[in-house]
């Protein structure tokens, strides 16, 4: 018996799953007679749909329909968690550590395959900022999400029983850096919360809280056009929050924001949006990669000059075949990510048959973005739409785009539950550390005879 062709899929993200899910359907033949298998090595057992993080934020959606398990929807595919290291595609060998590896204490182990689809997707753009690496808060998982969530509320409660000023206002001082989506919609929610929340505060008011968007550029929101950001900007200053453009954050040692115009801001919050970077695991392959450091394709979705090897999404520098611009690249998001994935499967399916491959020509269509509830902006095919219409939209297209029906369904019947009642106000930091009272108490009983040191 010959072995079945193994394909292996790196990263369980948009492009991972998706894939991993069309080549189920695709290879259904192969599968059940064993010539094919999948192995789809993921740090985390499930999908983060990324576009929902802001309302798991604000508690608009729960945390646990903001991500999608990876065994229930890959039923037919051979699960790993752990993070694949490195790539010798010429011996057709992945290096990965898994969670039994660690246990066991034997290092990283090799995995052969046939076919390779390199999708671990992106991390955060950092800068050498003093003091982010300290105080920083990022915004890419759903843990970051429900942890800026819990933060928040938290400050929100130290500032309303501290009796010092400068702790209070330090507190209530909340600095975004990024003005792409995920730092302008992040914000929009967590303004939006933190301003309903406050209302339970017998001293605290909504105008007592200071919201903070630091853009280097002269605009935020660039995916929707610059009438569109424009209106962004009006519309967050209508609520009182301070969008700084053209300006940097130079530093935030010892809790304190110091921006490039001179501005210093004492904070117990600098939330770090700042674009994004290819994984690492990119320059630990034999791949050819462009000067931004992503895997270099074809418009089949293969990487250039590489046979067996495929790539799609933030890792992949796709020539955009719809663009009269020549050299021009598809954009690194979610729109094309998930559209990509379809094509590269059936180009796998097509190239283990001996068929011939099709191209990705996907022309963009537009974006859409929520600046809170009942808020938004929306430039989609070629039309422009703003407040209560544009925030609709962004809701109804996401809820199309989240995958299974399972999920669509109960983040509606969140959404309307979310309308007819209050909003959950709660904070349960303690989740972050559920270990630290049982510790407490099981930790033994200061000795009576010891004295404090003076």
């Amino acid at each position: 018996m010959t072995e079945p062709a193994r394909i292996l899929v790196v990263g369980g993200g948009y492009v991972g799953m998706y894939t991993a899910l069309r080549l189920q359907r695709q290879l259904r033949a192969e599968l059940r007679a064993g010539a094919a298998e999948i192995v789809v090595v993921t740090p985390e057992p499930y999908m983060t749909y990324q576009p929902f993080l802001p309302e798991a934020a604000a508690g608009s959606i729960s945390p646990r329909h903001v991500v999608v398990p990876l065994r229930r929807v890959l039923d037919r595919c051979r699960i790993v968690i752990g993070e694949v290291r490195a790539v010798d595609h010429a011996k057709r060998t992945a290096t990965l550590a898994t969670l039994a590896t660690e246990e066991e204490g034997t290092g990283a182990t090799e995995l052969t395959y046939d076919e390779l689809v390199i999708a671990p997707g992106s991390v955060s753009r950092t800068l050498p900022v003093p003091g982010l690496a300290d105080h920083g808060i990022g915004f890419k998982t759903v843990e970051e999400a429900i942890g800026l969530r819990n933060h928040v509320i938290e400050q929100m409660d130290i500032a309303s029983s501290t009796r010092d000023p400068a702790i209070r206002d330090a507190a209530l001082t909340f600095v975004f850096v990024g003005g792409g989506y995920a730092g302008v919609e992040a914000l929009a929610e967590l303004e939006d919360m933190a301003r309903y929340t406050a209302r339970y505060y017998h001293n605290l008011k909504p105008e007592d809280l200071r919201w903070v968007l630091v853009e280097a550029s002269d605009r935020i929101l660039p995916e929707v056009g610059e009438e569109m950001g424009r209106y962004a900007v009006r519309e967050l200053r209508g609520r009182n929050i301070d969008v700084r453009l053209q300006t940097r954050l130079d530093s935030c040692e010892d809790r304190v924001a110091v921006l490039s115009d001179g501005t210093r801001l004492p904070t117990r919050t600098v939330v770090w949006t700042a674009g994004v970077k290819p994984a690492p695991v990119l320059a630990a392959t034999d791949l050819p990669l462009n000067e931004r450091g992503r895997l270099r394709c074809t418009a089949e979705l293969a990487v250039d000059g590489v046979a067996h090897a495929w790539a799609a999404g933030d890792a992949a520098a796709v020539p955009d075949v719809t663009s009269r611009e020549p050299g021009k690249e598809c954009a690194p998001n979610a729109q094309h990510a998930v559209r990509q994935a379809k094509v590269l499967a059936e180009n796998i399916a097509a190239s283990l048959r001996g068929q011939p491959l099709k191209q990705y020509a996907h022309a963009y269509v537009g974006s859409v973005a929520s600046l809170g509830l009942h808020q938004g902006v929306a430039h989609v095919y070629g039309r422009k739409l703003k407040g209560y219409p544009a925030w609709f939209m962004h809701r109804a297209y996401h809820l199309s785009r989240v995958p299974t029906f399972n999920r669509k369904a109960r983040v509606l019947a969140e959404w309307t539950l979310s309308g007819l009642f209050k909003r959950e106000i709660v904070s349960l930091g303690s989740l972050e550390h559920p270990r630290a009272e049982f510790e407490l108490a099981a930790a033994p009983p200061p000795d009576p005879g010891d004295k404090p040191s003076s």
